[in-house]
């Protein structure tokens, strides 16, 4: 039987608590270690017979597990995969994976020199409806774009979660807390992920504003434009501070019809036909389980993530322009709440035109920053 650990058994790491905790009682794993640096939180408790630790290293020397869940803060992924890796396990990486090109491609080449594997927690990509939503694609005639938009509200407590909420970087490392690439990063990686389906090759040019509607140091609300090889451009527009909720939703406007995918809700509309639930989606630990005893392909190996670290460091690269701090004049303030008056239509006007608010005369808006992206 597979042995898993978890590294960073607090916060999110709870529900994969849970999960495992599930295949456990299924009989498919054993849950043999937990590891978090605070006192672990007693919801799920913790079965009787799992240890826990407070350094992953010792839970690594100690226990020997097969497969790895990190669910640590993004900017320590890389050291603790590394060590893991080195220990001989198997891992399923929390989103985003690391964040720099140069930690993806040590972090490959550690994979391939073990000859260990690496499943990245998007899990949106294991869903059926996402497997539809892809094969639909090539049908629809010339594709203009890909778009992905999310109106999410967050309040001054989910500042407030951890010591690197809304920072940029902590003890010199970058910190990837920003809208674009941590909390509305499946709606990212969707997007990108339906760009390389059509075979549009690499990402080559990012064009993006950046906003921010309280004093923190990455962005709540983000417009972004990537150029791809083939000419294809993927749309991002996404605000975390939104008026009405819009879950997520990717895309596809082609010549001879459209598609569209909220991704979370794994509901979906092909051309002719209105947005269904489309049920079914294959877990990722399950998947990488099964990749382990009979080689099934993964689902999300850490090389079908590549374009979506190249994005993440033009976005997060210290040259990179801070977000810009919309005044009073533009947000409304509401206890712990801040919200942008008319943000949803401009979302909804930007995966429309693929034009950025600055293009599209919204009197607050600054200067879009370009960026070439490197080849990888």
């Amino acid at each position: 039987m597979t042995d898993v650990a978890l590294i960073g058994a607090n916060g999110h790491g709870r529900w994969h608590r849970r999960h495992i905790g599930e295949l456990a009682a299924a009989g498919r794993v054993r849950l043999g270690a937990l590891s978090d640096i605070r006192p672990l939180e007693p919801d799920p408790p913790v079965p009787a017979g799992v240890r826990t630790f407070t350094d992953h290293r010792d839970l690594l020397a100690e226990t020997a597990p097969d497969v790895v869940v990190i669910c640590t803060p993004p900017h320590t992924h890389l050291p603790i995969a590394l060590d893991a890796i080195a220990a001989g396990c198997d891992l399923l990486l929390e989103k985003p994976p690391v964040a720099s090109v140069a930690a993806h491609r040590t972090l490959t080449a550690a994979l391939s020199s073990a000859g260990r594997s690496c499943q990245v927690g998007f899990q949106a990509l294991g869903s059926v409806a996402w497997q539809r939503f892809r094969d639909a694609l090539p049908g629809l005639g010339t594709i203009d774009g890909i778009t992905a938009t999310a109106s999410w509200q967050r309040d001054d407590l989910y500042y407030a979660r951890a010591p690197w909420a809304g920072k940029r970087v902590v003890g010199g490392r970058a910190v990837v807390d920003g809208a674009l690439v941590n909390p509305l990063a499946h709606a990212v990686m969707q997007a990108l992920a339906g760009a390389r389906a059509l075979g549009a090759g690499q990402p080559r040019q990012l064009v993006a504003e950046r906003y921010r509607v309280r004093p923190i140091e990455v962005e709540d609300t983000a417009f972004a434009r990537i150029t791809f090889d083939s000419g294809l451009q993927v749309m991002i527009a996404v605000t975390l501070a939104g008026e009405e909720f819009v879950a997520g939703e990717i895309g596809a406007r082609g010549s001879t019809g459209s598609a569209l995918l909220e991704y979370p809700t794994d509901r979906l509309a092909l051309p002719g036909h209105e947005l269904i639930e489309v049920p079914g989606r294959t877990d990722l630990l399950t998947n990488l389980l099964d990749h382990r005893e009979h080689g099934t392909p993964l689902l999300v190996p850490l090389e079908d993530t590549a374009d979506f670290t190249v994005v993440l460091e033009a976005l997060t690269a210290p040259d990179a322009p801070g977000p810009h701090l919309l005044d009073d004049g533009v947000v409304v303030i509401e206890g712990p709440k801040r919200t942008i008056p008319g943000i949803n239509a401009l979302l909804r006007k930007a995966v429309e035109t693929l034009a950025l608010p600055s293009e599209s005369g919204v009197p607050w808006a600054v200067r879009p920053f370009t960026q070439r992206l490197p080849v990888t």
